[in-house]
């Protein structure tokens, strides 16, 4: 009888032990709550860029004059990357791009997306599957007038209680045609991480 009261309790036990175990839980956060982590370059920086260079292109009274009449037609460069980490500066270039066309006063055209576009016009007009009356024509794409380029560099120093990055983004809009930059502006961003006295 003891044997089986202890069995028992030593079943209860690890039944209760285990029920008591930490489990991974996932809830969804705010996409647009300021991140804090680590300071690595993170989405509260990548909002913060887009959105600042975004804001200052839009007010420009130099863009205000290029889209008086007409919604101009440029693409986005892949942003270069200078800094020593691995950031993904498409969706930096998607969110500026994004914003602007929004704003319903530019055009783009997709780079990245040009080779696509070929291969679906040859095959439109090559392959015999497609009704020729129907089928998209060479020759027929719109140039862009505008490229928006651009930075991202960092520093990054650290010594053994503290750790301070330094991120600086440059933005600029050249006129294809004239090869002049007729808009440039640039945001900074720092972070820093150290040791704090916590009291108990």
């Amino acid at each position: 009888m003891k044997k089986l009261i202890m069995i028992t309790s030593v079943a209860l036990t690890l039944t209760l032990v285990a029920g008591c175990t930490n489990k991974s839980v996932v809830r969804y956060g705010d996409a647009t709550e300021v991140e804090t982590t680590d300071i690595s370059f993170g989405s509260t920086d990548l909002q913060k860029v887009a959105g600042d260079m975004t804001d200052s292109l839009l007010v420009s009274p130099v863009i205000g004059t290029l889209t008086a009449n007409t919604r101009p037609i440029m693409f986005v460069e892949s942003i270069k990357n200078k800094t020593s980490e691995h950031i993904d500066t498409e969706s930096i270039t998607d969110s500026i791009s994004t914003k602007l066309l929004r704003s319903g006063k530019f055009r783009f055209v997709d780079m990245g997306r040009v080779e696509a576009a070929r291969k679906q016009l040859d095959y439109q007009q090559n392959s015999g599957m497609v009704d020729a009356g129907k089928a998209m024509q060479f020759g027929k794409q719109v140039g862009a007038q505008y490229m928006l380029y651009g930075n991202l560099a960092s520093i990054v120093k650290s010594n053994k209680d503290q750790s301070d990055v330094y991120y600086k983004f440059t933005l600029r809009l050249m006129d294809l045609e004239s090869g002049l930059v007729e808009w440039a502006d640039e945001t900074e961003i720092r972070k820093t991480k150290g040791k704090e006295f916590v009291s108990w």
